[in-house]
This record gives structure tokens, C-alpha cells and sequence, in this order.
């Protein structure tokens, strides 16, 4: 499968595609690079939005997951940089007003994280919630940071790793 990695703020990361497709993002570097013309677009896009140059990716996105989980990621997808949603609103806009557990849940699994922004979806009362990547909720911070949210979130505001 084709790959490409990044060094940015949150670590080494790298993109994954198929198919002229973003399929997938994970943290760490890989020794063996296979490039295509999508993914040299998405270390472009990436590292215009680490320099805060870029608010919005615009990249093709195919990620694995239940329709529900497609639902979710797809909102997550338009909350504009510098600004949150709660998982309770995801839930809403997801067709599903109840399920913010499940708004939860989907953002954990999020195969795309940083390009579809799980780190702009928060707990009630603006709680951190959680992050799955590397680094946890300081990885969350930091990309907040960058998009000018300045969310505290220490241990003391009750967050939780999903």
C-alpha cells in the first residue's frame, strides 16, 4: 500500500493510500516510502496546516467504517479549524441524537485523525473528551493550538482517553 510520512509538531506520522484514496493515518515514520500524486498532496496540505498556513483539507478521503462511523466523520469534516462540537452535536447531525456514546466511539476510531478532525469534537460543558492518537490529549492541545483554540486540558477537568 502505498505511504508517505511526516515529521510535524505531534511526531512522525504517516498517510496512507489506495486507490488515489486517504485511507489511513497512523504516528511513526516508515523506512520504505511508495509515493503517489495524492499523497504528495497530502504532505503538501499537512504541512501547510502544521505552519498554519491551511484551515481546511482538501483531500479524497476513504475511510473503513460503519455508516454511522462514515456519518460522524463526515461532520467532523465541517467543523471549521478554530472551532469545537461536542460529541452530543455530532450525534445530532449524525442522524442519531442519542448516540453520543457512539459519536465517542467512532472518533476513537477514526482512521484519518488530524485530516478528519476528531481532535475539534469535545465532551459537555467544553471537556476535553479524549484522543486516541500518539500523544494523547497533549497531541489534541497542540492541534487545537495550532488552529488558535487555547483549551486547557489537565487532568483536572474530569478528560478520559476513549
Amino acid at each position: 500500500m502505498p505511504q508517505i510520512s511526516i515529521n510535524t509538531p505531534v511526531g512522525a506520522i504517516t498517510v496512507f493510500a489506495f486507490e488515489d484514496q486517504i485511507v489511513a493515518l497512523d504516528w511513526g515514520f516508515v523506512d520504505e516510502i511508495e509515493s503517489t500524486a495524492v499523497l504528495e498532496e497530502a504532505k503538501k496540505q499537512l504541512t501547510a496546516y502544521f505552519a498554519g498556513q491551511l484551515t481546511r483539507f482538501d483531500l479524497p478521503l476513504a475511510p473503513d467504517g460503519t455508516d454511522f462511523q462514515k456519518a460522524v466523520w463526515d461532520a467532523m469534516c465541517q467543523i471549521p479549524a478554530g472551532k469545537t462540537a461536542t460529541y452530543k452535536d455530532l450525534a445530532t447531525v449524525a442522524g442519531s441524537p442519542k448516540a453520543f456514546q457512539s459519536v465517542g466511539t467512532a472518533c476513537g476510531l477514526n482512521p484519518i485523525p488530524i485530516i478528519i478532525p476528531c481532535h475539534r469534537v469535545l465532551a459537555s460543558g467544553d471537556k476535553p473528551g479524549g484522543y486516541s492518537g500518539q500523544g494523547g490529549l497533549e497531541t489534541k492541545r497542540t492541534l487545537l493550538k495550532i488552529e488558535g483554540v487555547d483549551l486547557p486540558l489537565g487532568s483536572d477537568q474530569g478528560s478520559f482517553d476513549l
